[in-house]
């Protein structure tokens, strides 16, 4: 895979299962190291850099994962202020979880409310709807105030008209804040509709970097055939 994303960009990676989508935006975040080329963020060699150097880089990408691990016992505002682990330090934001300062709280509040559900605040996790749980995991990414956001499948345990509404909110806090997005989708018609470019992947390899508008139906079909 050669590839390269601007800042700012909004990108959908788009494949058959296995084609390596989700690895690639491992590879991204700093996660998972390739063993050969070079994975860089912000012109840094992800590889290359020292662990606080790396910790740093990382804390400035936001992940939201398919299965958006959120802790179930713990309130939405508490689980929105555990996106500052990768900046703070485990204790210094796990005192901020069990205690937060009244500006953590205001600005899980903010987030929240961006997000659409400001009203779920206090409300334990486990209780609320996946639509709703995909949302706060979407704020916790915010809150650590992150250049790019990376989401892997972040709408596949939702129904069509919410995973349409999650990604059309996960585009719009990109554009207002300047943030690169790169999501990977299994939906094409969602990623077709949302996505200005998209990656096509099979079996770990680049197939297409183009515009939406000059990806034909022939060329996704090769993709999933």
């Amino acid at each position: 895979v050669d590839l390269e994303i601007d800042s700012g960009e909004i990108v959908a990676l788009v494949g058959p299962s296995g084609a390596g989508k989700t690895s690639l935006l491992r590879l991204m975040a700093g996660s998972l190291m390739a063993d050969a080329g070079t994975a860089s963020f912000g012109g840094k060699n992800l590889a290359q850099l020292a662990p606080a150097a790396l910790r740093a880089a990382r804390s400035r990408i936001g992940f939201v994962h398919q299965d958006h691990p959120l802790v179930p016992i713990l309130r939405a505002h508490q689980n929105v202020i555990a996106g500052a682990l990768g900046q703070r330090g485990f204790w210094s934001a796990a005192r901020s979880m069990i205690r937060p300062t009244s500006e953590d709280l205001d600005r899980a509040h903010r987030l929240l409310g961006r997000v659409g559900i400001p009203e779920k605040l206090c409300l334990r996790t486990d209780s609320l709807s996946g639509g709703q749980q995909q949302r706060v995991a979407i704020a916790r990414a915010l809150f650590q105030a992150p250049l790019a956001l990376l989401a892997d499948e972040p709408v596949a345990s939702v129904d069509p008209t919410r995973a349409r509404a999650v990604l059309a909110l996960m585009k719009e806090v990109a554009k207002e804040r300047g943030l690169t997005l790169v999501a990977s989708l299994h939906d094409i018609t969602l990623a077709r509709e949302l996505f200005p470019r998209l990656v096509g992947l099979r079996a770990g390899r680049l197939v297409f970097d183009s515009p939406t508008a000059k990806v034909h139906d022939d060329a996704l079909e090769a993709l999933y055939r």
